[in-house]
């Protein structure tokens, strides 16, 4: 009897070693595998990402480094408009450990390293940086330009007409240049769960 109660207490301590649980607000680290882009990814295309800091719990490490997180993309958009910036969403999925443990992931991307205008809203979508004060100097420009021209050749009337077609020149050219959001390869993004995480052979075997 003393036998049996001492393998129970053994069993219902390793379970309680096993059984670690990352709150909500755990931060993941993660450098991107592949590149995403607003003009070439879809939504419901795979991503994949590997962690590049160990996080831990208690002084010991929970998820090391080169567990791989997956998920998918779930929003893309390059708008075409002076409103409106270029948009990539993401969806953290899995949490898949060295050993092949697969944990299902509730978590929302919240920043990356990528600068120069871009951000990440509070849904976890990137923002790319999309047109900013200098292309609206330069419809200006063309604006007054044609307006100079139109007038040169035809007076007021001509000041009227040039500022149109310089107007028209110059959003056309802006209309053409490809604002886009990226996240290369090599992308550094970090995750926040949303959730707690428990870190369970049972979970794993949920996940699966």
């Amino acid at each position: 009897m003393k036998k049996i109660s001492a393998l129970l207490f053994v069993a219902l301590l390793s379970a309680s070693a096993l059984a670690q649980t990352l709150p909500a607000g755990t931060a993941l680290k993660v450098k991107l595998d592949k590149t995403l882009t607003s003009f070439a990814s879809k939504s419901g295309d795979a991503f994949s990402g590997r962690i590049t800091e160990a996080v831990m719990l208690d002084g010991k490490t929970v998820v090391p480094i080169g567990a791989t997180v997956q998920g998918r993309v779930t929003k893309v958009n390059e708008p075409r408009r002076i409103a409106g910036k270029p948009t990539i969403g993401i969806l953290p999925q899995a949490l898949i450990m060295p050993n092949g443990d697969r944990f299902t992931l509730d978590a929302t991307l919240v920043d990356t390293n990528r600068r120069q205008g871009t951000d990440v809203n509070e849904e976890g979508q990137f923002k790319g940086p999309g047109h900013d004060g200098r292309d609206l100097a330069e419809v200006g420009l063309g604006t007054g330009t044609g307006m100079m021209i139109g007038g040169l050749a035809g007076g007021g009337k001509g000041l009227l007409i040039g500022g149109t077609i310089g107007a028209t020149a110059t959003i056309a050219h802006w209309l053409g240049q490809r604002r886009s959001a990226m996240l290369p390869a090599g992308t550094e993004l970090v995750m926040e769960l949303d959730r707690p995480l428990s870190m369970t052979a049972s979970a794993a075997s949920a996940g699966q």
